[in-house]
């Protein structure tokens, strides 16, 4: 049975999927009204004025980049599924996403000119790792409530998802207008609309960064102010110890920066610089800290690491009393995650 924080999940994510394909459908159809037929094709793609990727995509990279991804998101619908974490649905979903991205890169193989295909290529992969970001954001209210200590959070652990997931949301909106206008057959309309694309890249990383800072804000006060919590799952294994999964949080977000730093410089560049139009650099610096993002957490699947992670989601809910009579009395915060950690949940953070 949902919850209502489990029905909010799907919505964002329901949400999510609808902008990407109303996005979609809107810059498929400018494309189809700005694009004009190339009546040759230029034997040399780095000076081809209408190959916007200045290169042939390579089939044998894109081939790759597809299985892993795929094998990304298969391997962990079946963990969401076997364990449950549904605050990581949306990176899920937007591994589904970011393959179709992959996909149309052997369209452009063959028609490299297609005006067509590099909009919707550029959409799925600009803006799938969006999703990827707000699991993050999710991932470390999680923990918080897990731990009980959401007072080392700058914002609350039932905030701190819908502040931040606004965010991501605005921003992915900002880059989506930005790109409609950069297509269109006005220099200067065009112009304005790559300098609105950048800075939603600009605001998403500066959002990115607060949120890291709050992540190791929260871990360091955590490991210095509560030492028995932070110590909690000291007698378990390794790889169901919670510091370990915020480790890997640490690791991921650390992969999506590098991503955000190298689309803000790219588009610095403009869509013709030599960051955008150099193949290895897309896969270097932003295809390969992006997966490294994801495929971390196969391993160390939060669902799995942490019995009742759906459950803690709804915790500020099941007992608003308890955050009325105050902060509970350091004895007591001692006492009480053992009973938060059973899938049976009865207590609030």
């Amino acid at each position: 049975m949902f919850t209502q924080s489990s029905h909010a999940l799907a919505s964002m994510a329901n949400c999510w999927t609808s902008a990407t394909l109303a996005c979609f459908a809107l810059f498929a159809a400018s494309a189809e009204a700005a694009y004009m037929p190339v009546p040759w094709v230029f034997t040399d793609p780095k000076h081809d004025p209408f190959n916007p990727l200045e290169y042939i995509a390579s089939n044998t990279l894109t081939a790759i980049a597809i299985s892993l991804v795929l094998f990304v998101a298969i391997t962990q619908s079946a963990l969401l599924r076997k364990y449950g974490g549904r605050c990581m649905l949306p990176m899920v979903i937007g591994e589904f996403t970011w393959t179709i991205g992959f996909g149309i890169r052997f369209g452009l193989h063959s028609n490299p000119d297609s005006n067509g295909l590099y909009i919707a290529y550029y959409l799925f992969i600009v803006l799938s790792p969006c999703a990827f970001i707000a699991a993050e954001y999710m991932l470390l209210g999680r923990l918080a409530r897990y731990i009980q200590s959401n007072k080392h959070l700058l914002i609350p652990p039932q905030k701190i998802t819908v502040v931040f997931v606004a965010s991501d949301i605005s921003t992915f909106l900002v880059q989506a207008a930005g790109a409609g206008l950069s297509i269109s057959k006005n220099q200067s309309l065009s112009k304005t609309g790559e300098h609105i694309f950048l800075a939603g890249l600009v605001l998403q990383l500066v959002s990115f960064f607060f949120f890291v800072i709050v992540a190791l804000r929260f871990l360091f006060r955590v490991a210095a102010r509560e030492p028995q919590t932070w110590a909690v799952d000291a007698q378990k294994p390794w790889h169901q110890d919670w510091r370990t999964l915020s480790y890997v949080l640490i690791v991921s977000s650390i992969g999506i920066m590098i991503r955000c730093v190298y689309r803000v410089s790219e588009l610095s560049q403009g869509y013709r610089g030599h960051l955008a139009t150099t193949e290895g650099f897309f896969y270097g610096l932003d295809s390969l800290p992006l997966f490294i993002a994801v495929v971390v957490y196969i391993p160390f699947w939060p669902g799995r690491m942490i019995p009742g992670l759906d459950q803690l989601a709804n915790v500020d809910n099941i007992d608003k009393e308890g955050e009325k009579a105050g902060e509970r009395s350091s004895g007591s915060v001692e006492a009480q995650p053992e009973a938060v950690k059973t899938e049976g949940l009865n207590s609030s953070p």
